[in-house]
């Protein structure tokens, strides 16, 4: 896989930072694209994580951040755990109509709105929540760098 760098640009804060979160999203893609099924299910680490996994879980993520804490829609959160059905297409998937769901909530959102559901938590606004998920997102596609290495050899964002 070639690697790709993270996209440069001048543009304001909002722009920057759903570009950087946008980058992290599509390495994670790229790392699970290709991957046979069985493979993305294995977890060669103690935790469980897999590459299925990581998918779903950063589906999750967006889901709970921004659908649901932000934008205070009851929505059902994407399940994270793995099952023997689970596909990596299908992973992706849902991931990438997350980001439909997410992108449009967040483009015309204030940085400085406040969550309106953070259960017991301290408040926080749109910007800590995108850079909350930038942080998360780019983490795993750092696992996911690891574990694909680990299977089969692949690297490169």
């Amino acid at each position: 896989m070639p690697d790709r760098k993270p996209p440069r640009l001048t543009g304001d804060e909002r722009q920057t930072l759903l570009a950087l979160l946008d980058y992290q999203r599509r390495s994670v893609v790229r790392k699970v694209t290709g991957v046979d099924d069985d493979v993305a299910r294995r977890s060669p680490v103690g935790t469980g994580t897999s590459l299925l996994w990581l998918v779903k879980h950063l589906a999750r993520a967006e889901s709970l951040w921004i659908l649901r804490r932000f934008a205070g829609r009851p929505v059902a959160l994407p399940d994270d755990a793995v099952e023997p059905t689970d596909t990596v297409s299908g992973a992706v998937e849902i991931y990438e109509r997350t980001w439909e769901a997410v992108d449009a909530v967040v483009g015309s959102a204030d940085l400085d709105e406040p969550c309106r559901d953070t259960g017991d938590e301290a408040p926080v606004n749109l910007r800590w929540v995108l850079a909350h998920l930038l942080e998360e997102t780019a983490r795993h596609a750092g696992h996911a760098d690891i574990l694909r290495e680990m299977a089969d050899g692949d690297t490169g964002r």
